[in-house]
Protein backbone atom coordinates (compact mmCIF):
# COMPACT_ATOMS: atom_id res chain seq x y z
CA UNK A 1 0.00 0.00 0.00
CA UNK A 2 1.53 3.67 -0.87
CA UNK A 3 1.97 6.25 1.83
CA UNK A 4 -1.04 8.54 0.12
CA UNK A 5 -3.27 5.02 0.68
CA UNK A 6 -2.14 4.80 4.55
CA UNK A 7 -2.49 8.21 5.25
CA UNK A 8 -5.87 8.26 3.93
CA UNK A 9 -6.75 5.09 5.94
CA UNK A 10 -4.80 6.68 9.17
CA UNK A 11 -7.23 9.88 8.44
CA UNK A 12 -10.28 7.44 8.39
CA UNK A 13 -9.78 5.32 10.85
CA UNK A 14 -9.13 8.48 13.32
CA UNK A 15 -12.60 10.40 12.03
CA UNK A 16 -14.32 6.35 13.03
CA UNK A 17 -12.77 6.87 16.53
CA UNK A 18 -10.97 3.68 16.16
CA UNK A 19 -7.68 4.72 18.00
CA UNK A 20 -5.37 1.56 17.92
CA UNK A 21 -5.82 1.41 13.82
CA UNK A 22 -4.75 5.21 13.67
CA UNK A 23 -2.27 4.80 16.34
CA UNK A 24 -0.79 1.75 13.96
CA UNK A 25 -1.19 2.84 10.85
CA UNK A 26 0.20 6.53 11.43
CA UNK A 27 3.48 4.79 13.68
CA UNK A 28 4.05 2.42 10.92
CA UNK A 29 4.61 5.27 8.16
CA UNK A 30 7.67 6.88 7.48
CA UNK A 31 7.85 9.88 9.85
CA UNK A 32 9.66 11.73 7.03
CA UNK A 33 6.22 12.17 5.38
CA UNK A 34 4.04 13.03 8.18
CA UNK A 35 2.56 16.70 8.14
CA UNK A 36 2.03 18.37 11.57
CA UNK A 37 -1.91 17.48 11.62
CA UNK A 38 -0.82 13.83 10.75
CA UNK A 39 1.28 14.21 13.96
CA UNK A 40 -1.21 16.13 16.01
CA UNK A 41 -3.40 12.68 15.07
CA UNK A 42 -0.51 10.49 15.98
CA UNK A 43 -0.11 11.98 19.41
CA UNK A 44 -3.87 12.24 19.85
CA UNK A 45 -4.46 8.63 19.54
CA UNK A 46 -1.29 7.64 21.42
CA UNK A 47 -2.98 9.28 24.33
CA UNK A 48 -6.28 7.56 24.10
CA UNK A 49 -4.70 4.18 23.87
CA UNK A 50 -2.47 4.96 27.27
CA UNK A 51 0.70 5.26 25.21
CA UNK A 52 1.26 8.79 27.23
CA UNK A 53 5.32 8.92 26.62
CA UNK A 54 4.74 8.13 22.57
CA UNK A 55 1.81 10.75 22.75
CA UNK A 56 4.17 13.77 24.37
CA UNK A 57 7.08 12.56 21.15
CA UNK A 58 4.72 13.43 18.51
CA UNK A 59 2.55 16.32 19.64
CA UNK A 60 6.17 18.14 20.50
CA UNK A 61 7.36 16.85 16.24
CA UNK A 62 3.70 18.46 15.26
CA UNK A 63 4.70 21.38 17.56
CA UNK A 64 8.24 21.89 15.36
CA UNK A 65 6.74 21.28 11.64
CA UNK A 66 3.74 23.44 12.77
CA UNK A 67 6.80 26.34 13.50
CA UNK A 68 8.39 25.54 10.74
CA UNK A 69 5.59 25.64 8.34
CA UNK A 70 4.80 29.22 9.32
CA UNK A 71 1.57 27.96 11.43
CA UNK A 72 2.28 29.81 14.62
CA UNK A 73 -1.29 28.99 15.85
CA UNK A 74 -1.67 24.94 14.97
CA UNK A 75 1.62 25.07 16.49
CA UNK A 76 -0.10 26.82 19.78
CA UNK A 77 -3.19 24.56 19.92
CA UNK A 78 0.09 21.42 19.92
CA UNK A 79 1.85 23.24 22.94
CA UNK A 80 -1.64 23.86 25.02
CA UNK A 81 -2.33 20.13 24.65
CA UNK A 82 1.36 19.37 25.74
CA UNK A 83 0.51 21.11 28.22
CA UNK A 84 -2.40 19.69 29.18
CA UNK A 85 -0.90 15.96 29.15
CA UNK A 86 1.93 17.30 31.30
CA UNK A 87 -0.39 18.81 34.25
CA UNK A 88 -2.42 15.98 34.54
CA UNK A 89 0.34 13.02 34.61
CA UNK A 90 2.11 15.61 37.55
CA UNK A 91 5.05 17.02 35.51
CA UNK A 92 4.07 20.58 36.28
CA UNK A 93 6.44 22.22 35.95
CA UNK A 94 7.13 21.06 32.23
CA UNK A 95 3.88 21.87 31.59
CA UNK A 96 3.86 25.64 32.72
CA UNK A 97 6.92 25.86 30.41
CA UNK A 98 4.62 24.60 27.11
CA UNK A 99 1.74 26.85 28.69
CA UNK A 100 4.51 29.81 27.97
CA UNK A 101 5.91 28.69 25.11
CA UNK A 102 1.97 28.97 23.61
CA UNK A 103 1.54 32.73 25.45
CA UNK A 104 4.72 33.79 23.59
CA UNK A 105 3.48 32.79 20.04
CA UNK A 106 -0.26 34.43 21.00
CA UNK A 107 1.82 37.16 21.45
CA UNK A 108 3.12 37.92 17.65
CA UNK A 109 -0.70 36.69 16.60
CA UNK A 110 -2.39 39.45 14.80
CA UNK A 111 -5.52 40.45 16.31
CA UNK A 112 -7.84 38.15 18.89
CA UNK A 113 -8.08 34.83 18.03
CA UNK A 114 -9.50 31.60 19.57
CA UNK A 115 -6.22 29.77 20.51
CA UNK A 116 -6.15 32.29 23.75
CA UNK A 117 -8.93 30.74 24.55
CA UNK A 118 -6.80 27.27 24.51
CA UNK A 119 -4.01 28.85 26.78
CA UNK A 120 -7.09 29.97 28.96
CA UNK A 121 -8.12 26.01 29.69
CA UNK A 122 -4.50 25.13 30.55
CA UNK A 123 -4.25 28.15 32.67
CA UNK A 124 -7.52 27.02 34.49
CA UNK A 125 -6.71 23.50 35.43
CA UNK A 126 -3.65 25.09 37.23
CA UNK A 127 -5.27 27.54 39.17
CA UNK A 128 -7.72 24.28 39.95
CA UNK A 129 -5.29 22.18 41.06
CA UNK A 130 -4.31 25.08 42.91
CA UNK A 131 -7.44 25.42 44.57
CA UNK A 132 -7.56 29.27 43.69
CA UNK A 133 -11.13 28.89 42.55
CA UNK A 134 -11.48 32.72 41.78
CA UNK A 135 -8.88 33.05 39.37
CA UNK A 136 -10.20 29.62 38.28
CA UNK A 137 -13.24 31.36 37.80
CA UNK A 138 -12.25 34.15 35.71
CA UNK A 139 -10.30 31.75 33.25
CA UNK A 140 -13.68 29.97 32.71
CA UNK A 141 -15.56 32.73 32.07
CA UNK A 142 -13.09 33.67 29.17
CA UNK A 143 -13.04 29.98 27.83
CA UNK A 144 -16.45 30.14 27.13
CA UNK A 145 -16.37 33.95 25.43
CA UNK A 146 -13.63 32.84 23.23
CA UNK A 147 -15.86 29.47 22.16
CA UNK A 148 -19.06 31.23 21.81
CA UNK A 149 -16.89 34.28 19.93
CA UNK A 150 -15.52 32.31 17.76
CA UNK A 151 -18.02 29.61 17.18
CA UNK A 152 -15.65 26.40 18.94
CA UNK A 153 -17.47 23.80 20.32
CA UNK A 154 -14.68 22.29 22.46
CA UNK A 155 -14.12 25.81 24.33
CA UNK A 156 -17.87 26.35 24.58
CA UNK A 157 -18.45 23.27 26.38
CA UNK A 158 -15.05 23.29 28.53
CA UNK A 159 -15.77 26.24 29.64
CA UNK A 160 -19.33 26.08 30.92
CA UNK A 161 -18.33 22.53 32.40
CA UNK A 162 -15.60 24.86 34.41
CA UNK A 163 -18.21 27.00 35.20
CA UNK A 164 -20.69 24.26 36.29
CA UNK A 165 -18.33 22.75 38.82
CA UNK A 166 -16.82 26.37 40.00
CA UNK A 167 -20.21 27.32 40.75
CA UNK A 168 -20.96 23.84 42.90
CA UNK A 169 -17.88 24.70 44.65
CA UNK A 170 -19.27 28.27 45.50
CA UNK A 171 -22.30 26.89 46.67
CA UNK A 172 -24.64 27.19 43.96
CA UNK A 173 -24.88 23.90 43.15
CA UNK A 174 -28.26 24.11 41.18
CA UNK A 175 -26.82 26.71 38.96
CA UNK A 176 -23.79 24.44 38.15
CA UNK A 177 -25.83 21.41 37.72
CA UNK A 178 -27.48 23.44 34.98
CA UNK A 179 -24.23 24.71 33.34
CA UNK A 180 -22.66 21.31 33.48
CA UNK A 181 -25.95 19.70 31.94
CA UNK A 182 -25.68 22.75 29.22
CA UNK A 183 -21.83 21.52 28.27
CA UNK A 184 -23.44 18.07 27.93
CA UNK A 185 -25.86 19.11 25.44
CA UNK A 186 -22.79 20.39 23.16
CA UNK A 187 -21.20 17.00 23.62
CA UNK A 188 -24.21 15.13 22.69
CA UNK A 189 -24.57 16.82 19.49
CA UNK A 190 -20.96 15.45 18.41
CA UNK A 191 -19.74 18.84 17.55
CA UNK A 192 -16.98 18.31 20.42
CA UNK A 193 -13.55 16.63 20.01
CA UNK A 194 -13.03 13.21 22.24
CA UNK A 195 -10.43 14.70 24.63
CA UNK A 196 -12.36 17.47 25.47
CA UNK A 197 -15.76 15.15 25.36
CA UNK A 198 -14.11 12.56 27.69
CA UNK A 199 -12.83 15.35 30.59
CA UNK A 200 -16.60 16.80 30.39
CA UNK A 201 -17.91 13.56 30.99
CA UNK A 202 -15.79 12.44 33.41
CA UNK A 203 -15.79 15.85 35.05
CA UNK A 204 -19.96 16.24 35.63
CA UNK A 205 -19.88 12.53 36.97
CA UNK A 206 -17.11 13.77 39.52
CA UNK A 207 -19.34 16.81 40.73
CA UNK A 208 -22.31 14.45 40.76
CA UNK A 209 -20.53 12.45 43.16
CA UNK A 210 -19.19 15.09 45.45
CA UNK A 211 -22.93 16.37 45.84
CA UNK A 212 -24.23 12.95 46.81
CA UNK A 213 -26.44 13.25 43.50
CA UNK A 214 -26.47 9.52 42.68
CA UNK A 215 -29.47 9.84 40.58
CA UNK A 216 -27.71 11.79 38.73
CA UNK A 217 -24.55 10.53 38.60
CA UNK A 218 -25.99 7.24 38.00
CA UNK A 219 -27.27 8.15 34.71
CA UNK A 220 -24.05 9.86 33.57
CA UNK A 221 -22.21 6.91 34.37
CA UNK A 222 -23.93 4.84 31.91
CA UNK A 223 -23.52 7.68 29.68
CA UNK A 224 -19.82 7.67 30.35
CA UNK A 225 -19.48 3.48 30.03
CA UNK A 226 -21.07 2.89 26.76
CA UNK A 227 -18.55 6.39 24.98
CA UNK A 228 -15.94 4.51 26.23
CA UNK A 229 -17.08 1.41 24.96
CA UNK A 230 -18.41 3.07 21.53
CA UNK A 231 -14.31 3.76 21.10
CA UNK A 232 -12.42 0.76 19.80
CA UNK A 233 -8.97 1.22 21.95
CA UNK A 234 -9.69 3.38 24.31
CA UNK A 235 -7.50 3.95 27.44
CA UNK A 236 -7.98 7.43 29.01
CA UNK A 237 -10.91 7.77 30.29
CA UNK A 238 -11.81 3.97 31.18
CA UNK A 239 -9.89 3.92 34.42
CA UNK A 240 -11.80 7.04 35.82
CA UNK A 241 -15.40 5.63 34.55
CA UNK A 242 -14.30 2.33 36.40
CA UNK A 243 -13.79 4.10 39.72
CA UNK A 244 -17.19 5.89 39.23
CA UNK A 245 -18.79 2.28 38.20
CA UNK A 246 -17.28 1.11 41.42
CA UNK A 247 -18.31 4.24 43.64
CA UNK A 248 -22.26 3.49 42.81
CA UNK A 249 -21.71 -0.34 43.91
CA UNK A 250 -20.40 0.55 46.91
CA UNK A 251 -23.43 2.91 47.55
CA UNK A 252 -26.04 -0.18 46.26
CA UNK A 253 -23.85 -2.52 48.47
CA UNK A 254 -22.12 -4.81 45.91
CA UNK A 255 -19.23 -4.69 47.95
CA UNK A 256 -17.50 -7.43 45.91
CA UNK A 257 -17.87 -6.05 42.51
CA UNK A 258 -16.94 -2.67 43.30
CA UNK A 259 -14.07 -3.95 44.82
CA UNK A 260 -13.14 -5.03 41.29
CA UNK A 261 -13.72 -2.16 39.51
CA UNK A 262 -11.38 -0.66 41.53
CA UNK A 263 -8.81 -2.53 41.18
CA UNK A 264 -9.32 -2.43 37.57
CA UNK A 265 -9.41 1.18 37.70
CA UNK A 266 -5.73 1.13 39.09
CA UNK A 267 -4.86 -1.06 36.05
CA UNK A 268 -5.89 1.32 33.82
CA UNK A 269 -4.17 4.56 35.08
CA UNK A 270 -1.30 2.50 35.72
CA UNK A 271 -1.56 1.61 31.98
CA UNK A 272 -2.11 4.95 30.33
CA UNK A 273 0.78 6.69 32.34
CA UNK A 274 -1.57 8.49 34.83
CA UNK A 275 -0.33 7.24 38.19
CA UNK A 276 -2.17 10.29 40.32
CA UNK A 277 -5.66 8.82 40.02
CA UNK A 278 -4.88 5.65 40.87
CA UNK A 279 -4.76 7.15 44.49
CA UNK A 280 -8.60 7.70 44.16
CA UNK A 281 -9.17 4.19 43.35
CA UNK A 282 -6.98 2.37 46.09
CA UNK A 283 -8.60 4.89 48.49
CA UNK A 284 -12.02 3.82 47.40
CA UNK A 285 -10.90 0.12 47.87
CA UNK A 286 -9.62 1.00 51.21
CA UNK A 287 -12.96 2.03 52.34
CA UNK A 288 -14.73 -0.88 51.23
CA UNK A 289 -12.59 -2.99 53.01
CA UNK A 290 -13.34 -0.82 56.27
CA UNK A 291 -16.59 -1.57 55.96
CA UNK A 292 -15.87 -5.25 55.52
CA UNK A 293 -13.73 -5.75 58.37
CA UNK A 294 -10.59 -6.05 56.49
CA UNK A 295 -8.72 -3.85 58.53
CA UNK A 296 -4.96 -4.95 57.42
CA UNK A 297 -6.43 -4.63 53.78
CA UNK A 298 -7.34 -1.69 54.32
CA UNK A 299 -4.91 0.06 55.88
CA UNK A 300 -2.33 -0.78 52.73
CA UNK A 301 -5.07 0.18 50.51
CA UNK A 302 -4.98 3.72 52.14
CA UNK A 303 -1.42 3.42 52.22
CA UNK A 304 -0.80 2.22 48.68
CA UNK A 305 -3.01 5.62 47.73
CA UNK A 306 -0.85 7.98 49.52
CA UNK A 307 2.02 6.53 47.37
CA UNK A 308 0.11 7.97 44.11
CA UNK A 309 -0.05 10.89 45.80
CA UNK A 310 -3.58 10.70 47.06
CA UNK A 311 -5.08 11.96 50.81
CA UNK A 312 -6.96 9.29 51.61
CA UNK A 313 -8.47 11.22 54.47
CA UNK A 314 -11.69 10.76 56.20
CA UNK A 315 -11.29 7.04 55.54
CA UNK A 316 -8.49 6.46 56.99
CA UNK A 317 -9.44 8.66 60.20
CA UNK A 318 -12.54 6.40 60.27
CA UNK A 319 -10.13 3.21 59.98
CA UNK A 320 -7.89 4.47 62.83
CA UNK A 321 -10.95 5.25 65.07
CA UNK A 322 -12.35 1.61 64.52
CA UNK A 323 -8.98 0.34 65.74
CA UNK A 324 -8.98 2.30 68.57
CA UNK A 325 -6.76 4.68 67.65
CA UNK A 326 -9.25 7.50 68.85
CA UNK A 327 -6.75 10.48 69.22
CA UNK A 328 -5.17 10.10 65.94
CA UNK A 329 -8.44 9.94 64.24
CA UNK A 330 -9.65 13.09 66.06
CA UNK A 331 -6.33 15.08 65.49
CA UNK A 332 -6.93 14.45 61.51
CA UNK A 333 -10.62 15.07 62.03
CA UNK A 334 -9.81 18.52 63.06
CA UNK A 335 -6.94 19.01 60.66
CA UNK A 336 -9.40 18.15 57.56
CA UNK A 337 -12.12 20.67 59.05
CA UNK A 338 -9.64 23.58 59.90
CA UNK A 339 -8.33 23.65 56.06
CA UNK A 340 -11.37 22.41 54.29
CA UNK A 341 -12.62 25.57 52.97
CA UNK A 342 -15.82 24.99 49.91
CA UNK A 343 -18.66 23.90 51.04
CA UNK A 344 -18.74 20.67 48.41
CA UNK A 345 -15.18 19.20 50.07
CA UNK A 346 -16.54 19.96 53.44
CA UNK A 347 -19.57 17.66 52.80
CA UNK A 348 -17.70 14.60 52.82
CA UNK A 349 -15.47 15.62 55.39
CA UNK A 350 -18.38 16.90 57.78
CA UNK A 351 -20.25 13.36 58.26
CA UNK A 352 -16.81 11.26 59.59
CA UNK A 353 -16.25 14.38 61.45
CA UNK A 354 -19.02 13.98 63.16
CA UNK A 355 -18.36 10.45 63.93
CA UNK A 356 -15.05 10.59 65.25
CA UNK A 357 -15.79 13.21 67.41
CA UNK A 358 -18.93 11.89 68.88
CA UNK A 359 -16.95 8.51 69.60
CA UNK A 360 -14.41 10.99 71.51
CA UNK A 361 -16.98 12.54 73.29
CA UNK A 362 -16.73 16.13 71.77
CA UNK A 363 -20.04 16.24 71.71
CA UNK A 364 -20.26 20.11 71.67
CA UNK A 365 -17.51 20.09 68.75
CA UNK A 366 -20.08 17.43 67.19
CA UNK A 367 -22.86 19.21 67.18
CA UNK A 368 -21.43 22.39 65.99
CA UNK A 369 -20.55 20.69 62.79
CA UNK A 370 -23.92 18.53 62.36
CA UNK A 371 -25.34 22.06 62.65
CA UNK A 372 -23.35 22.91 59.46
CA UNK A 373 -23.81 19.68 57.83
CA UNK A 374 -27.64 20.23 57.69
CA UNK A 375 -27.25 24.05 56.71
CA UNK A 376 -24.95 22.56 53.49
CA UNK A 377 -27.54 19.25 52.52
CA UNK A 378 -30.31 22.05 52.92
CA UNK A 379 -28.18 23.98 50.38
CA UNK A 380 -27.37 21.08 47.64
CA UNK A 381 -30.72 19.61 47.94
CA UNK A 382 -29.33 16.47 46.77
CA UNK A 383 -31.72 13.74 49.30
CA UNK A 384 -28.55 11.71 49.96
CA UNK A 385 -26.91 14.41 51.73
CA UNK A 386 -29.88 15.24 53.69
CA UNK A 387 -30.03 11.84 54.85
CA UNK A 388 -26.58 12.22 55.91
CA UNK A 389 -27.01 15.23 57.81
CA UNK A 390 -29.96 13.72 59.03
CA UNK A 391 -28.79 10.84 60.87
CA UNK A 392 -25.38 12.91 62.16
CA UNK A 393 -27.99 15.17 63.55
CA UNK A 394 -30.07 12.27 65.55
CA UNK A 395 -26.90 10.80 66.64
CA UNK A 396 -25.81 13.73 68.34
CA UNK A 397 -29.30 14.69 69.87
CA UNK A 398 -28.83 10.94 71.64
CA UNK A 399 -25.50 11.95 72.90
CA UNK A 400 -27.42 15.33 74.38
CA UNK A 401 -30.13 13.37 75.74
CA UNK A 402 -32.47 14.69 73.73
CA UNK A 403 -33.85 11.16 72.69
CA UNK A 404 -37.13 12.11 71.02
CA UNK A 405 -35.74 14.11 68.45
CA UNK A 406 -33.28 11.84 68.01
CA UNK A 407 -35.39 9.41 66.97
CA UNK A 408 -37.40 11.59 64.19
CA UNK A 409 -34.13 12.49 62.65
CA UNK A 410 -32.97 9.09 62.60
CA UNK A 411 -36.15 7.41 61.35
CA UNK A 412 -35.77 10.14 58.28
CA UNK A 413 -32.58 9.53 57.43
CA UNK A 414 -33.41 5.26 57.46
CA UNK A 415 -36.28 6.37 55.36
CA UNK A 416 -34.50 8.19 52.94
CA UNK A 417 -31.48 6.35 52.88
CA UNK A 418 -33.86 3.14 51.63
CA UNK A 419 -36.04 5.31 49.38
CA UNK A 420 -32.37 5.59 47.71
CA UNK A 421 -31.36 1.91 47.71
CA UNK A 422 -28.85 2.42 50.12
CA UNK A 423 -28.69 -0.23 52.39
CA UNK A 424 -25.56 -0.14 54.90
CA UNK A 425 -26.59 3.43 55.35
CA UNK A 426 -29.69 2.64 55.81
CA UNK A 427 -28.75 0.14 58.63
CA UNK A 428 -26.59 2.22 59.94
CA UNK A 429 -29.14 4.83 60.48
CA UNK A 430 -31.39 2.27 61.86
CA UNK A 431 -29.14 0.98 64.30
CA UNK A 432 -28.91 4.47 65.90
CA UNK A 433 -32.85 4.63 65.74
CA UNK A 434 -32.49 1.51 67.98
CA UNK A 435 -30.14 3.13 70.32
CA UNK A 436 -32.44 5.97 70.74
CA UNK A 437 -35.72 4.08 70.96
CA UNK A 438 -33.80 2.10 73.54
CA UNK A 439 -33.05 5.30 75.86
CA UNK A 440 -36.71 6.28 75.46
CA UNK A 441 -37.68 2.87 77.39
CA UNK A 442 -38.77 1.07 73.78
CA UNK A 443 -37.37 -1.76 74.21
CA UNK A 444 -39.35 -3.86 71.76
CA UNK A 445 -39.00 -1.70 68.56
CA UNK A 446 -35.44 -0.84 69.41
CA UNK A 447 -34.89 -4.54 69.19
CA UNK A 448 -36.82 -4.28 65.72
CA UNK A 449 -34.28 -2.00 64.45
CA UNK A 450 -31.27 -4.06 65.78
CA UNK A 451 -32.49 -7.01 63.93
CA UNK A 452 -33.55 -5.47 61.06
CA UNK A 453 -30.30 -3.46 60.75
CA UNK A 454 -27.80 -6.96 61.77
CA UNK A 455 -29.75 -8.47 58.80
CA UNK A 456 -28.70 -6.57 56.26
CA UNK A 457 -25.03 -6.03 57.40
CA UNK A 458 -24.48 -9.50 57.20
CA UNK A 459 -25.84 -10.12 53.79
CA UNK A 460 -23.46 -6.60 52.86
CA UNK A 461 -20.63 -8.98 54.87
CA UNK A 462 -20.32 -5.59 56.68
CA UNK A 463 -18.78 -7.50 59.51
CA UNK A 464 -18.10 -4.92 62.15
CA UNK A 465 -21.23 -2.97 61.97
CA UNK A 466 -22.74 -6.86 61.93
CA UNK A 467 -20.93 -7.54 65.49
CA UNK A 468 -22.47 -4.02 67.23
CA UNK A 469 -25.74 -5.03 66.14
CA UNK A 470 -25.67 -8.80 67.12
CA UNK A 471 -24.26 -6.75 70.64
CA UNK A 472 -27.06 -4.70 71.30
CA UNK A 473 -29.53 -7.30 70.77
CA UNK A 474 -27.92 -9.39 73.64
CA UNK A 475 -30.72 -9.26 76.36
CA UNK A 476 -30.33 -6.04 78.57
CA UNK A 477 -31.03 -5.83 82.39
CA UNK A 478 -31.76 -2.61 84.39
CA UNK A 479 -28.55 -1.05 86.44
CA UNK A 480 -26.47 -3.02 83.82
CA UNK A 481 -26.45 -5.80 86.18
CA UNK A 482 -25.33 -9.22 85.18
CA UNK A 483 -27.82 -12.42 84.88
CA UNK A 484 -26.41 -13.95 88.29
CA UNK A 485 -26.64 -10.23 89.96
CA UNK A 486 -30.53 -10.36 89.12
CA UNK A 487 -30.88 -14.06 90.33
CA UNK A 488 -29.25 -12.83 93.87
CA UNK A 489 -31.61 -9.44 93.63
CA UNK A 490 -34.80 -11.73 92.53
CA UNK A 491 -34.31 -13.78 95.66
CA UNK A 492 -33.23 -10.87 98.04
CA UNK A 493 -36.57 -9.11 96.98
CA UNK A 494 -38.42 -12.12 97.57
CA UNK A 495 -37.14 -12.29 101.57
CA UNK A 496 -34.08 -14.80 101.62
CA UNK A 497 -31.05 -14.50 103.90
CA UNK A 498 -27.96 -14.87 102.54
CA UNK A 499 -27.40 -18.01 103.58
CA UNK A 500 -30.61 -18.93 102.48
CA UNK A 501 -29.74 -17.56 98.61
CA UNK A 502 -26.18 -19.30 98.49
CA UNK A 503 -28.20 -22.69 99.70
CA UNK A 504 -30.50 -22.22 96.58
CA UNK A 505 -28.00 -21.18 94.22
CA UNK A 506 -25.52 -23.56 95.09
CA UNK A 507 -22.57 -21.01 95.89
CA UNK A 508 -21.06 -19.80 98.87
CA UNK A 509 -22.23 -16.86 101.53
CA UNK A 510 -18.90 -15.13 100.39
CA UNK A 511 -19.83 -14.95 96.56
CA UNK A 512 -23.03 -14.31 97.37
CA UNK A 513 -22.15 -11.24 99.61
CA UNK A 514 -19.62 -10.04 96.71
CA UNK A 515 -22.90 -10.09 94.58
CA UNK A 516 -24.40 -8.13 96.96
CA UNK A 517 -21.94 -5.44 96.99
CA UNK A 518 -21.49 -5.53 92.99
CA UNK A 519 -25.23 -5.03 93.38
CA UNK A 520 -25.15 -2.28 95.70
CA UNK A 521 -22.65 -0.30 93.83
CA UNK A 522 -24.81 -0.51 90.42
CA UNK A 523 -27.96 0.37 91.82
CA UNK A 524 -26.33 3.44 93.76
CA UNK A 525 -28.04 1.47 97.05
CA UNK A 526 -26.98 0.80 100.59
CA UNK A 527 -29.84 -1.36 101.92
CA UNK A 528 -31.68 -4.65 101.06
CA UNK A 529 -34.69 -2.65 101.18
CA UNK A 530 -34.04 0.14 98.38
CA UNK A 531 -32.56 -3.05 96.41
CA UNK A 532 -35.67 -4.71 96.41
CA UNK A 533 -37.72 -1.93 95.90
CA UNK A 534 -35.54 -1.36 92.52
CA UNK A 535 -35.98 -5.16 91.45
CA UNK A 536 -40.06 -4.63 92.13
CA UNK A 537 -39.87 -1.16 90.40
CA UNK A 538 -38.12 -3.21 86.97
CA UNK A 539 -40.31 -5.88 86.94
CA UNK A 540 -37.25 -8.39 87.98
CA UNK A 541 -39.02 -10.47 91.00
Amino acid sequence: MNVVDCLRRAREAYERREWVAAFDTLSGTDAGLLHGDDFARLATAAYLTGRTNDSIQAMQRAYQLHLDAGDPLAAVRCAFWLAMTLLTTGESAVGSGWVARAERLLEQAPGDVAEHGYVCVAVLFRHLTAGEYAEAACCADRVTDYGRRFGCADLVAMGLSAQGRLAIYAGRVREGLALLDEAMAHVAADGVSTLFAGHIYCSLVEACQEISDFARMEQWTVALTSWCADQQGLVLFTGQCAVHRGQLMRVHGAYDAALEEFGLAVRRYLAAETVAPAGLASAERGDVLRIRGAFAEADAAYTAAIGYGHDPQPGLALLWAARGRTAAAVATTRRLVAETPDPVHRSQVLPAAVDILLAARETADAAELSTELTAVAAGFDCAALRATAARAAGCVATATGDHATAVTELRRAARLWSALDVPYETARSRTDLGRALRALGDEGSAGLEFDAARRVFARLGAAPAEAEATRLLAPTTPGGLTAREVEVLRLVAAGRSNPQIAAQLVLSEKTIARHLSNIFTKLDVTSRTAAAAFAYEHDLT
